[in-house]
């Protein structure tokens, strides 16, 4: 155990506190139990060590682990938790608990055993907690961190710091720039590169590598965090990925399952379990009609890649930019919004408000019969009317 508590310090300590990601100020840290979950790459780690590096803690009081360290194939979370609690230990931090097969029983047992310790765990997108063994969904706390927005980018990258503005306050007929943004804001200069590049906080790493990095990714996804779901057949990962190609080539993805089951050789009843954890992983997102229930299942209107940065590194050709308008909308309205397909438009968010997505030239001829409706262009820096420009919806986290 002093081997762990010796390279936690030395993460703890060398991990960057310049810049926080949106989510780490809502999340309240008071709690005893806290989950984070979301897609490889998004900076998980960095937030949980975030955390620690700013508890006013001795090292001996706080730890980070991640779960696939060697250290957990022999000894079990349980018996080095018991062995932290008693040594002084407050704040546990477990980091990539999908790869420890037990870690909901354990975190349950360590959270009922001792009531002043505190843990703060990390984990797949695809994880369930309502779906294992020692179900933690009435204990814990649950949130998803999603990659960078184009907020989150000006100032990761470009130093630039705008506040979040909320989607009732962009929508808003008195909305004023001015309120937000310097006068000399230029919103167009590095939405190109963010919509490439940008949604992964390892961007700041080179981007030489990105797409070969993101591709990696998207392969490690399937054939590494789905082997930790219960009944998965690995076996089945290279035909996952053939399905993940093909709707990559063609996004936005208007499926007809039985030719893709025919396409893949997946068989169709299985075809929408691997779309559900495909969505699940953020690898893709399925958009459904308005009235579409959790309850049922349907098949989806049409299906994007997660992002706009998988619609480059995974195209083999120049991606159509209405796919790229399209695919980042969705991508940045999910977070915080329900998003579904409109019968007479793109998109309707929260069942209450319309969108249609479309460069500088298109009208507002589709949504003039309807209320709460507004074009959204990609190419125009400041609304005008029922215009909003594309870049504003990359700043609601």
């Amino acid at each position: 155990m002093d081997e762990l508590l010796e390279i936690s310090a030395q993460l703890i300590r060398r991990v960057p506190t310049d810049f926080h990601r949106s989510l780490y100020h809502r999340i309240p840290w008071n709690n005893r139990l806290i989950g984070l979950k979301g897609a490889r790459g998004t900076g998980k780690t960095t937030l949980l060590l975030q955390y620690l590096k700013s508890l006013d803690l001795p090292n001996r009081e706080k730890v980070y682990v991640s779960l696939d360290d060697i250290y957990f194939t022999d000894a079990s979370l349980v018996d080095f938790g018991k062995s932290f609690y008693q040594a002084g230990g407050k704040i546990l931090a477990l980091d990539e608990v999908h790869k420890y097969p037990s870690w909901t029983r354990e975190i349950k047992n360590l959270y009922d055993r001792y009531a002043d310790l505190k843990i703060v765990f990390t984990g797949s997108s695809i994880i369930e907690i309502t779906k294992h063994q020692g179900d933690l969904s009435r204990r814990a706390l649950m949130y998803e961190l999603q990659g960078l927005s184009y907020r989150e980018y000006l100032h990761f990258l470009h130093h630039q710091e705008y506040p979040v503005i909320a989607l009732d306050d962009i929508l808003h007929p008195d909305f004023e720039m001015g309120d937000y943004f310097s006068p000399d804001f230029k919103p167009l200069i590095h939405f190109q590169s963010y919509l490439k590049t940008g949604y992964y906080p390892f961007a700041m790493e080179g981007l030489s590598e990105y797409k070969m990095r993101l591709r990696q990714l998207s392969r490690a996804v399937v054939e590494n965090d789905m082997a930790e779901i219960k009944g998965f057949d690995i076996r089945q990962a290279k035909k996952i990925l053939q399905l993940l190609n093909i709707i990559a080539q063609q996004v936005p993805f208007k499926p007809n399952l039985s030719s893709l089951a025919q396409k893949t050789s997946i068989h169709r009843n299985s075809l929408n379990n691997y779309l559900y954890f495909l969505n699940e992983a953020r690898l893709i997102r399925m958009l459904y009609h308005k009235n579409y229930s959790v309850s049922t299942l349907q098949k989806p209107e049409k299906i994007y890649l997660d992002n706009t940065n998988l619609v480059y590194a995974l195209s083999l050709q120049e991606p159509k930019s209405g796919s790229i308008r399209e695919t980042f909308f969705q991508n940045q309205m999910s977070y915080l919004h329900t998003v579904r397909a409109s019968p007479q438009a793109d998109f309707v968010v929260d069942n209450t408000y319309t969108f249609e997505i479309g460069g500088r030239s298109k009208t507002s001829k589709q949504i003039n019969n309807l209320t709460n409706a507004w074009v959204v262009k990609d190419d125009i820096s400041f609304p005008t009317q029922r215009s909003l420009p594309l870049w504003i919806f990359g700043f609601l986290y």
